[in-house]
């Protein structure tokens, strides 16, 4: 009799299931984060792409981070690395470049324009000067010691109104205020027009200043702040503005001011389709607030129908906003 021994077939061989080789812990954890750095870098590029039409609080948290979002992407490498997630580190490379495409042109020092004869040229300066801060009257002076023939201040309460004329009397002896804005020039100004901008209250002005080449038309706004879930009157009163600034006939118009929006803000871009923000006379993105830590560009001026020679951001008093200033030649 012949017994015949059978061997139970064999993972691996053609008698049983192949089972595939286990993946490496690290090479698992690789996988892992290599489809963690696409997915965040799919979602910082529609931010990228996107930012202007995302809707209210949304659109306005996004707009001020956006300048922000490039620092994700050296962690998104970082990350990679350590991870030891393969080349995934090259998919960074697409929010980068679009990032480059929005900002770096903004970075670009403004181009070097040959100034007029001082007659020909008028530089104006804005700054929020926080009310109850006392630095009204500081900051005017600063301006003015600056430079500045025309000067708007902003968040002004009565007592910052009464000190601010008082320091400018004599250097800037033409004024209008009206509400929170205040205006001093040293050329003579008319048809002032105190402007609500849809509210029920008065937070702009309009005003032409009389410049020894002609006049030139100038809007001065304190935009309404704006808080989760809070932004209607901001946005209504740049709509507002806009449209103001549409109806001018003028062919030099200056808007200046603090806007309470950041250059990426949605809620600017009927401005922006109308003014042009110069940019900055050194490499910079011109953030003005907070003093302290300048986080956001939310103080602007635009101006259309003149050349910009200088724009800058400087200290001026003791506001938690810094101040813009910028020359132009009529």
């Amino acid at each position: 009799m012949t017994t015949t021994l059978t061997r139970p077939p064999q993972p691996g061989t053609p008698d049983g299931p192949v089972s595939p080789p286990a993946r490496p812990p690290g090479r698992r954890r690789g996988l892992r984060s290599a489809r963690g750095i696409a997915l965040v870098s799919v979602v910082l590029t529609l931010l990228l792409v996107f930012h202007s039409v995302l809707p209210g609080n949304i659109g306005s948290a996004i707009g001020t981070a956006l300048p922000w979002l490039g620092l994700g992407v050296p962690l998104l490498v970082a990350v990679a690395i350590v991870r030891r997630a393969g080349r995934s580190w090259m998919l960074a490379g697409v929010p980068l470049l679009v990032w480059a495409i929005i900002f770096v042109p903004q970075f670009i020092a403004l181009d070097v324009v040959a100034p007029a004869p001082a007659a020909d040229q008028l530089t104006v300066a804005s700054q929020n000067v926080e009310a109850d801060s006392g630095t009204a009257a500081l900051s005017g002076v600063a301006l003015a010691e600056a430079g500045a023939d025309v000067i708007a201040l902003e968040e002004l309460t009565a007592a910052a109104r009464f000190q601010a004329a008082e320091a400018l009397a004599s250097s800037h002896p033409y004024s209008y205020t009206v509400g929170t804005v205040g205006l001093w020039s040293i050329y003579p100004i008319d048809n002032l027009r105190a402007l609500t901008l849809g509210l029920s209250w008065k937070r702009a002005l309009a005003a032409d200043v009389q410049t020894p080449t002609g006049v030139v038309s100038v809007y001065v706004i304190h935009a309404a702040s704006i808080r989760p879930g809070k932004q209607d009157d901001r946005d209504t009163m740049l709509e507002e503005l806009a449209a103001t600034i549409e109806a001018d006939g003028a062919e030099r118009v200056i808007a200046l001011g603090d806007f309470n929006a950041s250059s990426a803000d949605p809620a600017l871009k009927p401005l922006g389709s109308l003014l042009d923000e110069p940019n900055q006379s050194s490499p910079s993105l011109g953030f003005t607030w907070p003093t302290a830590l300048p986080l956001a560009r939310i103080d602007h001026i635009f101006a259309r129908g003149l050349d910009a020679t200088s724009h800058r951001v400087v200290d001026a008093g003791d506001s938690d906003h810094r101040a813009v200033i910028a020359r132009f030649n009529l």
